[in-house]
């Protein structure tokens, strides 16, 4: 894909709070730069604040993960600080985008466009051969995350119909994503929103 294609220049004066979702390999990261570039804008990743919170603790990714499935404080911990942020871009009135498995949820209906994408277990575990975490221990971690959002919030991860636009990047290469992505946002109106699936707020 060219740098220099038409998806990759474009740009949208929006002033949206845009919310991206997706398990490990979905495309979620290249996504996220592609938004936040064309709406020229900054933008927070979950997988970035999780590695935060490792480092300050001194711990590879691996034993955070092990660690995370032992208590629930470090999960909360991370979502404490992803509530923050929503919180902080939900009323700013500036383009933002947010980036976790659970940031749709969490930004709930102080986002404006919700985004989930997913891809076959094959596709997902192809595109992160080379990342730290092995996919075992990643596919170790979405049922660790299911679970826990079960339990602690009373989520069902499986239950997509928050988002206002689902995208299988199986299908789709990252260009074609993104300008997926970009349309839906360029084509946004809130004086004809005739409004998003209510999510309730929940305790952290």
């Amino acid at each position: 894909m060219s740098g220099t294609s038409a998806t990759a220049e474009r740009e949208i004066d929006r002033n949206l709070f845009v919310t991206v979702s997706g398990p490990p390999g979905c495309g979620a990261t290249t996504l996220v730069e592609g938004i936040a570039a064309a709406l020229d804008c900054g933008y927070v990743s979950g997988g970035e604040l999780f590695r935060e919170i490792a480092a300050e603790r001194d711990m590879s990714l691996s034993q955070l993960i092990a660690k995370a499935g032992e208590s629930e404080e470090i999960d909360r911990a991370l979502d404490k600080r992803l509530r923050r942020i929503a919180e902080k871009w939900g009323t700013a009135n500036k383009a933002f985008v947010l980036e976790s498995r659970l940031a749709g949820w969490i930004a709930g209906n102080r986002a404006d466009i919700r985004i989930w994408l997913d891809a076959p277990d094959e596709v997902r575990a192809d595109r992160t051969l080379d990342r730290e975490e092995m996919t075992s221990e990643m596919q170790v971690r979405e049922v660790i995350e299911e679970q826990r959002y079960q339990s602690y919030y009373g989520i069902d991860l499986s239950d997509r119909s928050i988002y206002d636009l689902a995208i299988n990047t199986g299908r789709w290469d990252a260009e074609a994503t993104l300008d997926l992505a970009l349309t839906a946002i360029e084509g946004y109106d809130v004086e004809s929103d005739e409004g998003a699936f209510d999510t309730p707020d929940f305790d952290i």
